[in-house]
């Protein structure tokens, strides 16, 4: 099984790699590059305007291709059975979500590019878009019957949430979903800390026998490795919200997907905490205007998501790159240290 797996990953890796010698001159041709927002770094608009963007159509196709050959593979291997059967209708149903994320980014991307501006789809929209999405995959989830609705915390401790797990998990996988987008806004790092993420789980999803979904972790981390040859810094290609969303959607898919939503938030928490940044820096903008009567509020960070923080800091994307995906490994190594003892 361990060699279906490694070999699915180095399918989904060659097959993005190889894809970016055609597919990225073909963006060049069509005309499809990144429009850089005036509110980032200054520099951004310099040096990256222009950029080719939807690249994550690449690794999308590469994931979907290998995943599809190994899943047959390893159903065979597995007996055919029932369990098996479920396996399959779980991890494709996993694979599906990130899918229509990934669609969902790729309207959004579409509508950039047209435009030439960066403005896509509405927040509305796009909030809507994914509720339905969000919605399709619990209840793919539940007709295959898949029907609990226990969380279960490191040390055994469980909580039954009810019918409150749909809505509080949906919420969860809004937040990571836009979360992963967010880490998105230098080169490599969402490539980077999504491997970090996906070799987590990897082990993670065995150590609960989820067969299926290790196979998803490996065809993710092997094409996101593959995209990391074209857009680690500087970038010739960006994934666009059309790979970010759709890596998302694979994050989100494996800790929901594997019953292990406390893990998952534990080893998605750098793109949790860049999303939380936003968030705070917000906050603290809106209330100190209030309370000092005036136009500008105060800002906690230099600028946010937190990277563009420690951009304006003078950290290279190289060092950002690396910082942050040593982060995403230790939250994922203690991660796999809970689930050992959680599942095994």
């Amino acid at each position: 099984m361990i060699w279906t797996n490694v070999l699915a990953a180095l399918a989904a890796f060659l097959i993005t790699w190889l894809a970016g010698i055609w597919f990225i001159p073909f963006l060049h041709r069509l005309k499809y590059g990144q429009t850089i927002l005036d509110i980032g770094p200054k520099w951004h608009k310099e040096k990256k305007q222009g950029t080719p963007t939807m690249g994550g159509i690449m690794f999308i196709i590469a994931v979907l291709l290998s995943f599809a050959v190994g899943i047959v593979i390893l159903y065979f291997t597995q007996g055919g059975t029932t369990a098996a059967m479920q396996e399959l209708i779980r991890s494709s149903a996993g694979l599906v979500l990130a899918i229509l994320m990934g669609f969902m980014g790729f309207l959004d991307d579409s509508i950039k590019v047209s435009k030439k501006q960066n403005g896509g789809l509405s927040v509305m929209q796009k909030t809507l878009i994914q509720v339905l999405i969000i919605a399709a995959y619990f209840a793919t989830l539940y007709l295959s019957g898949d029907t609990s609705t226990t969380v279960t915390f490191p040390w055994g401790w469980q909580l039954d949430m009810g019918l409150l797990y749909y809505p509080v998990m949906g919420v969860a996988v809004y937040y990571i979903v836009n979360a992963v987008n967010l880490t998105d806004g230098i080169d490599g790092l969402c490539s980077s800390v999504t491997v970090v993420y996906m070799a987590a789980f990897a082990v993670i999803s065995g150590f609960v026998g989820m067969f299926g979904h290790t196979l998803l972790s490996f065809c993710v981390a092997g094409g996101c490795i593959g995209f990391l040859m074209w857009n680690f810094p500087p970038a010739k290609v960006f994934m666009g919200d059309t790979g970010s969303m759709f890596l998302g959607g694979a994050v989100c898919a494996l800790g929901i997907g594997c019953n292990a939503e406390v893990l998952m938030i534990i080893a998605a928490m750098v793109y949790i905490l860049e999303a939380l940044s936003v968030v705070i820096q917000v906050t603290v903008f809106k209330i100190t205007k209030k309370i000092y009567h005036t136009t500008e509020g105060k800002r906690l960070f230099k600028m946010t998501p937190i990277h563009h923080h420690f951009e304006l800091s003078k950290w290279s994307e190289v060092k950002i790159d690396a910082v942050f995906s040593f982060v995403a490994l230790v939250c994922g190594g203690i991660a796999v240290v809970l689930g050992y003892f959680m599942f095994t």
